[in-house]
């Protein structure tokens, strides 16, 4: 059929009006008319009126619709109804429905070998169904106290056979009828939890107990995963028998059976013993029982208890030897005492497993400080009270509860940097451990990025996404809104530490993990605001201490527009190094960077509070609004103007002739720097005047996009760098030249008067390998460089302490003579030469 358009349908009601409107009307309002013509049954008059509205949406022809539209009688619908019988009968047959099969063995086997990914959590499996069977009872009996009537006491008992590989889990919870023993163990994937959480919710009491566990229906099945046979022994307040469920790993039907052993009969609640592998008997031993309890249910709300081995000291007498005696009595002066020796006897005994309470439960105002460091230790085993921690409880969109702890010490040995599963978070659904990998399970959306893994705490949550295995958590929304509320926590925990009044403690913080916060510069540029007042740094007016950025921008002049900052090895060439000299007259502070990280961090960081980060060792230098005189000192004319009676036209008089004066230099020195340039070729870019130096004749300055020095040292030393990038990223090099210094001076003159002087043109060499080292260079020959060096002390130390050897003319004109070395006392006429500048004539 075709489908009417829009211009056919408006023409249709234009000609038509009200009158075919009513007529269109009737045949869709009236669906009994149509069965009482046709005869036929329900089904077929609703198909027959579906039908007809079909018709009019999709008709062959708009001719047709409009005699549909302007008939009144009975034929049109006669003639459709046929049409229609007979697409009925062309109909495809009705389809069959089948129910989903099932392989028991097959899904049983699954269940136990590909759902988990670890055996041990078999344990807190089975912990997690008792615990659930004791909150049901708990529950039930506020209404029904009668069912606490046998046992009063709500724990859970786990007893280990190492000997014959068995594991006994016994809790006084609700326990099971034989009904329920057929519908939760024999129906694999129903979970008691999850239908009795139903049955609440549909007598609207959901909110009466939200502590229960279980959810998928397979947490039993995990015994499997170590035992080739398991068995169940239940008794439930609401039977007056006890019922056995046996099974076996490999078979695919169970048995149930009535408890007609007396001796095995319990009050109320289940027994659950498992018959390990062979290769899982290890499992069995107390102390491994005990370790995975603490590890997996260590906040389990009921009491774990498990048997174990203890033991006390006494003394026992000792028989005496008979020589021994003999000789006593020989001797009769001593007083006889009777021998004893202290031994050690054994027994067993429960022993409470689950002493920690979870803490992060209770409200942040009910738990002192001692509680907290207290939990600090027993949960992660340290030794050290934590430096800081914060306890809060989000709800809303996310509800979670967490701890959160900065330690007191980074630990030794530990490349937590390098390796972002540091196991420092752990985290907990309803108070159960599930993982405490939560930080590198989602490599971009975990809790806490990388930087932050030194931060240790616990996270408990109901709405966290988990797999059926309660092993891996699964990417949402939710997870990566927990990961920014508690980044934002640990931050405000951070800072806390930097505002305390003891100003130890934060020093002592970045002592441990300030590289943990450098990397966050690098690696998240969302945190920067929160990261940037949390930096450390010495400086050139704090070599001592250091100081925060904020305290920086605090001591900035006027007129200093930007952050300086030199990025050196240690804090004695930052010291010494010639780019401070400028800076230091004019009473700027710079920053030194001496950790290897430090420049990365700074360059990512690029800015903090609109200041704008600037090496001091690259080229471009803005010293700031004021300008200074050509001998380097601050022209102080302008600063010393009265804020009252400062005239705009006098700072524009003085800077006038300071550019005046740097024009006047900069053609003065241009024939030098062209002539220093021709002399150096492709080892520099450029010669340019310098404005950063004042006693230093030269420095050598990176380019603005290029490595600097610093950069460029720790590329080398990388042991996987590609050195084929280091000329291209080691950028253009500029030799910035001093005019006021002497040595400047003289090759200023030598320039102008003999360019080609060798001794002047091996003066420039040796001035550019000694700016490459002061700068911060590595340079290319080293021991080129010595050979110069070793030169330049030979001209200058030659005939110091020493007389030159001269030749006698006279009786012996062959001898020669040294000075006062010699016994004959000569008169020697010398001939007097005056000095004159290099370059000149005499």
């Amino acid at each position: 059929m075709h489908k009417l358009s829009r211009h056919s349908v408006n023409s249709i009601l234009r000609n038509s009006g009200s009158r075919s409107l009513r007529n269109l009307a009737a045949p869709l309002s009236s669906s009994s008319q149509l069965q009482d013509q046709a005869g036929r049954d329900d089904s077929k008059s609703f198909k027959y009126s579906r039908r007809w509205y079909t018709m009019l949406n999709f008709d062959k022809c708009n001719t047709a619709v409009t005699k549909l539209l302007n008939s009144r009688n009975g034929l049109l619908y006669g003639n459709r109804y046929e049409s229609t019988a007979t697409a009925s009968d062309s109909s495809e047959p009705p389809a069959e429905k089948f129910e989903y099969q099932a392989e028991v063995s097959r899904l049983m086997d699954l269940i136990v070998h590909s759902l988990y990914s670890n055996k041990e959590v078999f344990l807190r499996e089975l912990i997690s169904n008792a615990s659930d069977a004791l909150d049901k009872l708990r529950y039930l009996s506020v209404t029904e106290p009668g069912l606490l009537k046998d046992a009063v006491d709500l724990d859970i008992r786990i007893q280990a056979d190492k000997d014959n590989g068995i594991i006994t889990i016994t809790d006084s919870g609700i326990g099971m009828t034989r009904q329920e023993l057929v519908d939760c163990l024999g129906t694999i994937a129903q979970s008691g939890t999850a239908k009795f959480l139903k049955s609440l919710k549909d007598s609207k009491e959901a909110g009466a107990d939200n502590n229960l566990i279980g959810q998928f229906g397979v947490g039993f099945y995990s015994a499997f995963l170590v035992s080739d046979k398991v068995i169940v022994s239940t008794k439930s307040p609401k039977s007056d028998k006890q019922y056995v469920w046996e099974g076996e790993a490999n078979a695919s039907s169970y048995s149930i059976r009535e408890e007609t052993d007396t001796e095995k009969l319990l009050p109320r609640g289940t027994r659950l013993t498992l018959y390990l592998k062979r290769d899982d008997k290890g499992f069995a031993h107390p102390e491994r029982v005990q370790k995975l309890v603490k590890n997996y249910s260590q906040f389990v709300s009921f009491p774990i208890y498990t048997w174990e081995e203890k033991g006390f000291t006494k003394e026992i007498e000792v028989d005496e030897d008979p020589s021994e005696a003999k000789k006593d009595g020989e001797d009769g002066k001593a007083e006889k005492k009777k021998k004893t020796k202290t031994v050690v006897e054994k027994y067993w005994d429960w022993e409470l497993t689950n002493e920690t309470k979870p803490i992060w439960l209770r409200t942040p105002k009910e738990v002192t400080t001692g509680e907290y460091n207290e939990f600090y230790k027993k949960t992660f085993n340290e030794y050290l009270d934590p430096l800081a921690s914060s306890h809060f409880t989000t709800e809303g969109e996310v509800e979670f509860r967490s701890i959160l702890f900065v330690p007191a010490v980074a630990p030794s040995g530990k490349d937590d940097i390098i390796n972002p599963k540091t196991k420092n978070i752990k985290l907990y659904v309803k108070r159960v451990f599930i993982s405490d990998d939560f930080d590198g399970e989602l490599a971009s959306g975990g809790p806490f990025p990388r930087y932050l893994s030194f931060v240790k705490g616990v996270v408990d949550s109901n709405d966290l996404p988990l797999n059926v295995s309660r092993e891996i958590l699964q990417e949402s929304r939710i997870v990566r809104i927990m990961r920014k509320r508690l980044v934002r926590k640990a931050f405000d925990m951070i800072l806390g530490i930097s505002m305390s009044e003891n100003r130890e403690d934060y020093e002592k913080f970045w002592e441990n993990f300030g590289k943990h916060l450098k990397i966050g510069c690098i690696e998240d540029r969302e945190n920067h605001k929160r990261i940037a007042p949390l930096l450390r740094f010495f400086s050139s007016q704090s070599e001592e201490e250091m100081i925060s950025l904020d305290e920086y921008v605090e001591n900035m002049k006027p007129e200093q527009k930007d952050i300086y900052f030199i990025a050196s090895d240690n804090l004695t060439s930052a010291r010494n190094t010639p780019f401070l000299e400028k800076l230091v007259e004019k009473e700027f502070e710079v920053l030194f960077l001496v950790e290897p990280i430090d420049e990365v961090a700074i360059q990512n960081l690029k800015s903090y509070k609109e200041k704008n980060f600037v090496d001091i060792s690259k080229e471009d230098l803005d010293l700031g609004l004021f300008p200074s005189t050509s001998s380097g000192r601050k022209d102080r004319n302008y600063l010393q103007i009265p804020p009252l009676i400062g005239d705009r036209a006098v700072c524009i008089t003085l800077c006038d002739k300071n550019e005046e004066k740097e024009k006047e230099i900069k053609q003065e020195f241009a024939q030098t720097c062209d002539w220093i340039k021709k002399r150096l070729g492709e080892k520099v870019a450029s010669v340019q005047i310098s404005s950063r130096l004042s006693t230093s004749p030269c420095v050598l300055v990176s380019g603005k996009f290029g490595w600097s020095a610093n950069m460029e040292r720790l590329m080398r030393a990388q042991s996987m760098g590609d050195t084929t990038s280091l000329d291209f990223m080691r950028g253009r090099r500029v030799f910035e030249i001093n005019p006021e210094h002497q040595i400047i001076k003289n090759l200023n003159a030598a320039s102008k008067n003999n360019p080609d002087d060798q001794e002047a043109l091996r003066a420039i060499d040796l001035l550019y390998d000694t700016a490459l080292i002061s700068s911060g260079f590595t340079p290319e020959n080293p021991a080129e460089l010595g050979g110069k060096i070793y030169e330049m002390m030979g001209v200058a130390l030659s005939s110091k302490w020493t007389a030159p050897a001269f030749e006698v003319q006279g009786h012996n004109s062959n001898t020669q003579w040294s000075g006062s070395g010699s016994s004959n006392n000569v008169a020697i006429e010398a001939e007097v030469i005056e000095t004159v500048q290099a370059g000149t004539q005499k």
